[in-house]
């Protein structure tokens, strides 16, 4: 006999609350495996033994339960036992692992810095490091085979290494391609798997060629590249990025404006790119009339070349695994299986591979899926209970539900919380599946066409060109992303806000409390952001870009024009800095000296900006330094200047004044170096001087050679990065009450030195660093100077 009772008129049924007992073996698991990357092996394997111990006595007081009536008790009995199961597998996985890990004949190694033979297999794809100390440097994930070390000593270890490599063969590997390298070991910095970081400066020895699959993927993924040529450069180095994640051509400052809409998932394989190429699979079937066994293996065929496209890196893998639980539960009917299903695939792939615990695409992809399976489909029918058409609740519930759910992880790597996140990725919405489906049809008939490839690819640029004008627009709108904390904190803290207000809007008078007091925080909020906003400070004079290991200053002329003094090394970072500056107009490029760090970056400054001229120093070395710089002046119709010391060039309201060097220096430790124009520049009454990367000689010479009092500063712009190699009579002459350190982070030169940070500190000088602080400014008061801080985004401090 049915006992359930249908739902008076006018009520809502109460949802079935879902099947959580896998889901908490899932979160114990991750939870555990993440908690042990950080902890190490005897930690966790305390933990995990008293966790299993309290575990069984809760199975055994459950089994004698079993015959009581309460099963609302027992459920969640059964959750708690789940997830205590999960803690225990997920320790025993990663303590296992961690002991390969710190295998003691590698870390004797790694400790020693060890010049080593190491034989490899790539892992996933190499990628550029911008932050790193030597330009063009390049990170390879590899996993051990054999290491010979510096006595013949042979070591067979299954560890991963990561390689860093300045050698441009390292740029064209393939996931799975065996190679020998030589370098030196060192020690990782923890909080993964990796056993050792292997620095090399050599190319690899290439053994054999890579798998049929990835050289598959590389001929489609070429083929995409070619397609994409002729296309403008925004949507051309857009779609690869949607498509198959490839972001080689993407512009950096359309990458710089995805960040700032929250679209960047956008430009990463992801579950949401396997759903858009099977559902297009599906849909074909279901027109064809095809059964539901037929539609899975259809579906199943389409998940495994798209994988082979995008190629099978672990990051691949893990997506096609979250897209795969949608195909899990078509194949059995029941679509309430997808959230167990997701939960499954959690827990084997953090006991298979423990690392993912850690990363934050993972936890991004986990997130999203389980938004769109918990929190979509409830917001959808609430919708088109209250009267919304169905195609339009389905489109404002998934961004949403998939924007709630990550907004916690994103706000804790980028530290900043999007208000422009949801409408924008709504906004997106219709274009992303046109703009998938059609690059992948670019990529497949390629090698075949072509012809038919390249206009596949055009059709294509069009949604993708739409996505670049939503981030355009989205990124520019003022009050668009509010500060928040960084970090584990900063995410845990809006992760409890976030469930604080889940739980209190299913409650009415709650739901209308928060949406008053949501639209009162933006329209209260959105002024303050207008007349007072975070960046940049009214009143700045100067700017000390956060551009990686190298130099860009930025003396502001007048509102959307400034000075610029080096470029960086790559043009992205100095582009997005003089974007957030509004810098629009540059009347005078200044280039201390050809070396690739203050130098690479000279296209950034001209990108979207007339610049009237560009000053240089006398000395030419290094010859490629200058080429550069001399193409990017010609092809932006800029006048190229020389200058000598003594010379004045007055800008607005900015005076530069030439200090050094006073003659030409040769035969000193570094002849680039101390031959850098050394500026006195004077804004707002403000005086600063720019060394450059002056070392030790230079110093001394200007010192030797300018009238007492003339090297006197308020700010200092410390030389080389806050290199070792300074003259303390210099140090002592310039007295500044600020001191700015344009230093990359994780960079291989020891910069700043901390003696030299100390000896600043003690003259009374407030020292501000980029690689920890961000963007610098110093600003003009009414009562002396101030200093503000930026910040930099959590995910962007190593």
């Amino acid at each position: 006999m049915n006992d359930s009772v249908a739902p008076a008129p006018g009520t809502e049924a109460e949802p079935t609350p879902p099947d959580l007992r896998l889901a908490g073996l899932a979160v114990g698991a991750w939870l555990t495996a993440l908690a042990g990357l950080h902890v190490g092996t005897r930690p966790l394997v305390v933990v995990t033994g008293a966790v299993a111990t309290v575990t069984a006595a809760g199975v055994l007081h459950l089994l004698g339960r079993c015959g009581r009536p309460r099963a609302v008790v027992r459920r969640h009995g059964w959750i708690v036992v789940a997830v205590g199961l999960g803690v225990v597998c997920g320790g025993a996985a990663t303590a296992a692992r961690l002991a390969v890990r710190d295998a003691p004949p590698i870390r004797a190694l790694a400790e020693q810095r060890a010049p080593v033979s190491a034989d490899l297999v790539v892992r996933d794809d190499p990628r550029p490091i911008r932050s790193a100390g030597r330009p063009g440097m390049l990170l390879v994930s590899t996993d051990l085979v054999r290491l010979t070390g510096p006595e013949g000593r042979r070591i067979h270890a299954p560890v991963r290494l990561l390689v860093l490599a300045t050698d441009p063969a390292w740029r064209g590997l393939l996931p799975g391609q065996r190679l020998t390298a030589e370098g030196r070991l060192g020690v990782p910095r923890g909080g993964d798997l990796t056993g050792a970081v292997l620095s090399t400066n050599g190319p690899p020895t290439r053994h054999g060629s890579p798998s049929w699959a990835q050289r598959a993927a590389g001929t489609l993924r070429a083929g995409l590249q070619r397609a994409c040529t002729p296309l403008p450069d925004d949507p051309g180095g857009l779609l690869p990025g949607l498509v198959v994640g490839d972001t080689s051509r993407l512009p950096p400052a359309v990458e710089e404006d995805f960040r700032a809409t929250g679209m960047t998932h956008l430009n990463a394989v992801s579950g949401s790119n396997v759903a858009i190429v099977v559902g297009a699979v599906l849909l074909l079937a279901r027109w064809t009339r095809a059964g539901p066994w037929l539609a899975t293996g259809l579906c199943g065929v389409a998940l495994v070349g798209f994988v082979i496209l995008v190629r099978p890196s672990p990051s691949v893998v893990r997506a096609a695994t979250m897209g795969a639980i949608g195909l899990a539960a078509l194949a059995a009917g029941r679509p309430r299986a997808a959230l167990p299903a997701l939960a499954a695939a959690i827990t084997v792939l953090v006991l298979a591979d423990p690392e993912l615990a850690g990363d934050a695409g993972f936890a991004l992809s986990v997130l999203a899926t389980g938004g769109l399976l918990l929190l979509a489909p409830r917001w959808r029918d609430g919708l088109r209970r209250r009267g919304v058409p169905p195609g339009l609740a389905e489109a404002l519930s998934v961004p949403a539900a998939a924007q709630l759910a990550c907004g916690p992880v994103v706000a804790g790597i980028s530290g900043t919380v999007s208000l422009v996140a949801v409408p924008a990725n709504l906004l997106a919405v219709p274009a992303i599946a046109p703009a998938t489906i059609l690059g992948v049809v670019a990529a497949t008939v390629s090698p075949l066409w072509p012809a038919g490839a390249e206009f596949a690819a055009w059709l294509a640029s069009w949604p993708a060109w739409w996505l670049v004008v939503i981030a355009r627009h989205g990124s520019r709108l003022p009050g668009g992303t509010l500060p928040w904390p960084g970090g584990a904190s900063g995410a845990l803290l809006l992760a409890a806000l976030t469930v604080a207000l889940l739980v209190a809007v299913r409650r009415r008078p709650v739901r209308r409390l928060v949406a008053v007091i949501g639209v009162a925080g933006v329209l209260g909020a959105l002024p303050v952001r207008l007349v007072a906003a975070g960046w940049p400070p009214p009143g700045w004079v100067v700017v000390a870009c956060a551009v990686g290991q190298g130099d860009a200053l930025v003396l502001s002329v007048a509102p959307g024009r400034a000075v610029v003094v080096d470029a960086g090394p790559e043009p992205g970072a100095v582009d997005a800095c003089l974007r957030r500056l509004g810098v629009r107009e540059v009347p005078l490029l200044v280039v201390s000296h050809f070396h690739a760090d203050h130098a690479g970056g000279v296209a950034g400054v001209f990108r979207g900006r007339r610049v009237g001229a560009v000053l240089t120093p006398p000395s030419t070395d290094p010859e490629s330094g200058r080429e550069l710089v001399v193409r990017e002046a010609a092809g932006g119709r800029a006048a190229l200047l020389s200058t000598v010391a003594g010379a004045r060039h007055p800008v607005g309201a900015v005076d530069l004044l030439v200090l050094g060097p006073p003659y030409p220096l040769a035969g000193t430790r570094s002849d680039p170096n101390n031959n850098s124009l050394m500026l006195r520049a004077t804004v707002a009454g403000v005086r600063i001087l720019l060394p450059g990367d002056a070392e030790t000689e230079e110093q001394h010479a200007v010192l030797a050679r300018t009238a007492p009092g003339q090297l006197r500063a308020e700010v200092l712009k410390v030389a080389h990065h806050g290199s070792a190699y300074q003259d303390p009579g210099f140090l002592d002459a310039v007295r500044p009450a600020v001191a700015l350190v344009p230093v990359g982070a994780g960079n291989t030169y020891g910069h700043p030195n901390p003696g030299l940070l100390a000896r600043l500190g003690r003259g009374g000088a407030r020292v501000l660093r980029t690689d920890t602080d961000g963007d610098l400014a110093v600003i003009r008061t009414g009562s002396g100077l101030g200093v503000a801080r930026r910040g930099v985004p959590a995910g962007r401090r190593s």
